[in-house]
């Protein structure tokens, strides 16, 4: 018997694309596996090689964003921002279809694919873009603080 429940979720879901340096999405992905991904489905790491051609980068984007696509748009993250892979999808951006969000995080990924389910294109790539920022700390400034605090609360 037919799922058509499960079906019509892989059809919907919006897809993601890592699109980074050597083979860095690849290792976001392996990574975040080990903390916590609720599903992998439509969810692809691509490397880009910059001294390859141009004709060429582009084409393999354009193939590895119609592989995630199921019909809710595809988000795509990169590592750095004016580096080759974000240049590349910037020419892939479609309002309401492809949307690209930069400096690539563990928190950011985990969001992205864990969130993809309950929001739209658009809303997904601020809810990833908060995540990624949101955890970023200066760890010894952080503890000092939450010491500081601590030690003024016992006084």
């Amino acid at each position: 018997m037919i799922d058509f429940k499960a079906a019509l979720g892989k059809i919907d879901m919006i897809g993601i694309l890592l699109l980074t340096h050597a083979g860095l999405g690849q290792q976001f992905i392996d990574t975040a596996r080990l903390i916590g991904l609720n599903s992998e489905d439509s969810l692809l790491a691509l490397s880009i090689d910059p001294g390859q051609p141009p004709e060429l980068l582009r084409e393999q984007v354009a193939k590895s964003i119609k592989s995630v696509s199921r019909g809710n748009g595809v988000l795509i993250l990169t590592d750095l921002f004016g580096g080759t892979p974000t240049n590349l999808s910037l020419s892939f951006l479609e309002d309401g279809k492809v949307e690209v969000v930069t400096g690539l995080n563990l928190p950011m990924i985990i969001k992205a694919v864990n969130s993809r389910k309950d929001s739209d294109l658009r809303t997904l790539a601020k809810l990833a873009a908060e995540a990624g920022k949101e955890n970023i700390y200066l760890a010894g400034e952080f503890l000092r603080q939450r010491l500081s605090r601590r030690n003024a609360g016992e006084k």
